[in-house]
Formats: C-alpha cells, structure tokens, sequence
C-alpha cells in the first residue's frame, strides 16, 4: 500500500519528456505578448488583454503533416475561437439563459472534438473563449468590438504561424512532403451520452458560480473542463490532485508577486508574457508545475480590470475556492465519463461482433 501511494506521488510529479519543438513555446509567447503590448502603446491595456487571449489558438497548430494542411488546421480553430467569443457575449444577457447556452454549446463543442478525434486540447480553450464571454456583462453595443478584437488577434496570429511554417520550409525542404496527418479524423462512435454528461457538468459548474454570486463564476468550469480533459479516470484524478496542489502552490506565488511588484500596465505585461513562456515550457511536462505559474497568469489576464484587484487576499482566497470547486466537479464529470466510455465500447464492441 505504502509503495504504491510513494509510486502513485512519484508519478505526480515526474517530468515526462516531450517531442514539442522549442520554437512552440516562444510562438506562443509571441502570439499573445504582442497584442497586449499593442494594447498598452496604444494606451488600452484591456483592449489587449481581450485580443491576447486569442493568441492560444497556436496550440492548435499541428505538429506534423503538410504546412498546408497545418495552415488550414489553424483557420479552422481560429474560426472556433471567434464563434466561442461571439456565442459568449450573446448568450450573456441572463444567468439562466447562459447556463443554458453554455451547456449545449459545450455539448456540441464536446462531440464535434469526438467525432473528429481532435488532438489535445481538444475543446478545452473553446470552452475557456466561451465560459469567459457568457460571464462579461451584457452590452449588446460592445459586441462587435470585442469579437473584432479577438478576430485580428487570431489573424495576427495565423501570420506568425505562416512565419513559422515559412522558417520550417527553408530550414528543412523534406518536411513539406510528410503524410498528412490531418487533426480532424471522422469517428463514427462518437458517444452522445458522453457528450451530455460534460456539457452537464460544465453547465451544473456555470450553475454553481451564478448561485454562489461569484464576481467571475467562469473560473468553475474552466477548471472543471481542464481536470475533465484527462484520457483516463487515473488521469483525471491526478489532473484533479496537479490543479488542486499547483493551485494552491501558485496561490502562494501570486501573493508574493503582488505583494512585492508594484503592478502598473507595463509590469502587468511583461510578467503575462514572462508566465506564459514559463507555462508552454512546463505544461506537457510537468502539469502541477505549470499550474504553479498559470495560477498568477490567469489571475493578471482576468483580473485586471476587477476591482478586487487590489484587495490581493480576498482576490486569491475566492480563485483558490472556484479553483478548487471546479477540480471537484471536473473528478466527478471525469468519474461519469470514464464509466460511460466502457459502457460505449463495449455495446460498439458487440455490435462489431454480431456484424462478423
């Protein structure tokens, strides 16, 4: 019992090595550090703190296959990104429609990325664009503006991923004739109850933060979809144990920063770029690490703006609660979904057996 708890925290925080190339971590930083830089010159800072999070969409750039269809792949996702934003701030308008709209949108997200078999992560950043913009308040007039900014974010983005791919073509001529290995694989048996079962969990855990009257309810599903995103119950359950350890690490770590940087819109963007260079470095090795540093980035991304900002103690002790609540959740929805994936492949199973 002792050396499979002692094997069980070994595997919790060994690093796991990665086939990533080291451009992809700078990429990214790129792609997010830029629009928010254009926002502090330009003298608004929230205006780049919206298009910055598009720059996540380059996480969904492929590895392999042909630069065309790793391009495409982009624009596909890139598309997903602003249809997320844009259904987000529709659907804003009521707690109760939005905990609707949310659900069913997170259950066509959830089957569109089964059906085709996305790569990780999967429909997970769809879900933070979405959970983030149902939870703004609702200004019918500012819609444009926002899902604008989040539409040249993704442009400017697409162009630094052609760069990329540019880079790649002349450092090595070859690559461009690998099999395609296209994200989207068509899967016949993808599972409905599955796909209800998340967008349940994700609508209940929306739910939870409109009830508890959470200035910022999203950070609940948000957390709930990341330990969701697990292949498997063990998996899930160390994602959960990783978030909720990273988490309350990187609590700690973020009232240092606070506590002794004098934050104003220029400290504020160096210290999301200098996070999320840190995080792409981390996150495919060493999970529980990287949430340490995804903890203040989020926090600085999303709270900017908030006017608990300031008030640093009751800030991190109501993100640690949300944080914590949406890990819960997300180990249940994993527990639901695991005993629904068996119970899929076996009826596929036998289906298969009675064609024979």
């Amino acid at each position: 019992m002792i050396e499979k708890l002692l094997e069980e925290f070994r595997l919790l925080f060994a690093f796991k090595s990665s086939n990533n190339k080291w451009q992809k971590p700078l990429l990214t930083t790129i792609s997010i550090g830029l629009p928010l830089l254009l926002g502090l010159y330009y003298g608004n800072l929230q205006f780049g703190l919206t298009a910055c999070l598009s720059g996540l969409v380059i996480i969904y750039l492929p590895e392999t296959g042909s630069y065309t269809n790793r391009i495409l792949t982009l624009l596909v996702c890139s598309f997903g990104f602003i249809a997320s934003s844009a259904f987000g701030y529709f659907f804003s308008f009521h707690p109760v429609v939005s905990i609707i709209a949310f659900g069913l949108f997170t259950v066509v997200v959830h089957w569109v990325n089964l059906f085709y078999k996305t790569s990780p992560p999967k429909s997970f950043f769809f879900i933070l664009i979405a959970a983030m913009s149902i939870c703004q308040p609702f200004d019918i007039a500012s819609i444009p503006l926002k899902v604008g900014l989040m539409t040249l974010g993704t442009m400017l983005t697409c162009m630094f991923a052609l760069l990329y791919l540019l880079y790649l073509s002349i450092k090595d001529p070859k690559a461009n004739q690998d099999k395609i290995v296209p994200i989207f694989k068509p899967n016949p048996y993808a599972d409905v109850w599955e796909t209800i079962i998340f967008g349940g969990l994700m609508s209940t855990s929306l739910g939870i933060g409109y009830y508890l009257q959470l200035d910022n309810p999203y950070w609940i599903p948000i957390s709930c979809a990341a330990v969701m995103q697990g292949v498997s119950l063990h998996h899930v359950r160390q994602r959960m144990i990783q978030r909720i350890l990273g988490t309350f690490v990187g609590i700690g770590f973020t009232w240092c920063l606070f506590h002794f940087i004098d934050y104003s819109p220029i400290t504020i963007c160096i210290s999301i770029i200098i996070l999320q260079l840190v995080i792409e470095m981390l996150v495919v090795r060493q999970y529980a690490l990287a949430v340490v540093f995804i903890t203040p980035f989020t926090i600085l991304l999303n709270e900017v703006a908030n006017p608990l900002f300031h008030s640093t103690n009751t800030l991190i002790v109501l993100r640690f609660e949300e944080i914590v609540i949406g890990s819960i959740l997300g180990a249940i929805g994993g527990w639901l979904t695991y005993k629904e994936k068996i119970r899929h492949k076996s009826i596929n199973k036998i289906e298969g057996l009675m064609k024979i």
